[in-house]
């Protein structure tokens, strides 16, 4: 072999290596919303997973070698959560535990969409990940989370027709009061946000010790999941049934979305909206009608190949929902019988506590089989507006909004 050619070889064989050993930015990922992206499904209905063959590899990516939950070397998080003024962080490479927590600081035992997400990151990339999760229960996008350019909470039609009239349910007592809260409460949580990933950001290695400040750091994107509380308002979203009701709702989060970018200075920062799917594909109007407006920003001109709309409702568990339904029957009769309803069996209100007892334990024995009684306890952990608790759910959507991510940096290249 000629000299000139092995030279040419080698220096070849440095350059890949050199490439190779690039270093690159560290990768940060916001992820933020209520209490969905805090994530109710606790870590004992992994096994579920397994139980479809479809999803059975993700399981296996979910577990370690000694079948715990997997822990990830690449993958850091910081999560800003609490409740009320009590919040708090927590630190650490990414794990299960991550999702709701009573203590910010302490493992809760249970997993959101970003478990799933950080692990797809880890494996997509060779630079270190960091995951900066914001998240709290009960908020609204329309007061909470809502961003500078909305301005202030403006009272529609129907509000002002409601609350300045004759008292009634829903009506707030005392106007002034009720306002004044209203204006303390605007903005808050998008504030918290925005200061804690402006604080996280300041120091990076405090987070995540593998950053290098030679290298920097990228916002590589943010995943918003939220809804609930802006869904179920019949007041700031009146005309049930009717379409464009939630229009306010797709004003707000174009906003939204257009207010974190500047904030953050990060003007195409690529935004993934987590469209409700609580209920699943067959859903009533009124939340096909939430989820169309969720999802119509992402069809904007100006948002055109940088906002995705990823929607979750093929990932509800339809078996699990048909057990719920059947919880909820139980619920149901056991307030008919404490009612004395007149067409069921204490109507002369004659039963004892311990009969009802006994009425109700052989009513669900007749209603729930035992088999329906184990694949609940296998497969949720949860209430149907917390997608029922199932990791199984959970983690389909955190693997889905991270491949959205990723496709679309892979389509950067």
């Amino acid at each position: 072999m000629k000299p000139t050619f092995i030279i040419m070889a080698l220096s070849a064989l440095i350059c890949v290596e050199a490439v190779a050993l690039e270093k690159k930015p560290l990768k940060v990922y916001i992820l933020a919303g209520q209490s969905n992206m805090e994530g109710h499904a606790k870590v004992e209905t992994f096994d579920y997973i397994g139980d479809d063959p479809a999803t059975a590899p993700l399981l296996k990516m979910m577990r370690g070698p000694d079948g715990k939950p997997a822990v990830c070397e690449g993958t850091w998080i910081s999560y800003l959560t609490g409740v009320g003024q009590n919040n708090g962080e927590g630190v650490g490479k990414l794990m299960a535990g991550y999702g709701s927590r009573r203590n910010p600081q302490e493992d809760g035992g249970k997993i959101g969409p970003e478990f799933t997400f950080g692990l797809t990151m880890d494996a997509a990339h060779t630079e270190p990940v960091l995951i900066i999760k914001t998240a709290w229960g009960g908020k609204s996008l329309h007061t909470d989370f809502r961003p500078p350019r909305a301005g202030v909470y403006e009272l529609n039609d129907y509000q002002k027709k409601l609350y300045y009239g004759p008292p009634g349910h829903g009506v707030p007592k005392d106007m002034n009061l009720w306002l004044a809260e209203k204006s303390r409460d605007t903005g808050h949580y998008y504030r918290l946000m925005v200061d804690h990933v402006k604080k996280v950001l300041a120091d990076p290695k405090r987070a995540c010790p593998a950053y290098d400040p030679a290298q920097g750091y990228e916002i590589a994107g943010f995943v918003w999941l939220q809804g609930w509380n802006d869904m179920v308002d019949g007041h700031t979203y009146p005309a049930r049934g009717k379409p464009g009701r939630f229009d306010l709702y797709s004003n707000l989060l174009k906003h939204f979305i257009r207010d974190v970018r500047r904030d953050l200075d990060a003007p195409t920062m690529p935004f993934v909206i987590g469209v409700m799917g609580v209920g699943g594909v067959k859903a009533e109007m009124d939340t096909v009608e939430f989820r169309k407006a969720m999802a119509a920003p992402a069809s904007l001109p100006e948002f055109k190949g940088n906002v995705f709309a990823v929607e979750t409702a093929p990932f509800w568990s339809e078996e699990l929902d048909a057990i719920d339904k059947k919880h909820a029957k139980v619920r149901q009769m056991r307030g008919l019988l404490d009612s004395k309803h007149k067409d069921y069996s204490n109507a002369d209100g004659t039963m004892t506590e311990e009969q009802k007892r006994q009425y109700m334990k052989n009513f669900e024995g007749e209603l729930i089989s035992e088999a329906e009684v184990a694949l609940w306890n296998r497969g949720a952990s949860n209430a149907g507006y917390h997608y029922l608790g199932c990791a199984k759910t959970f983690a389909l959507m955190g693997r889905a909004f991270a491949e959205a991510l990723l496709a679309n940096e892979k389509s950067a290249l």
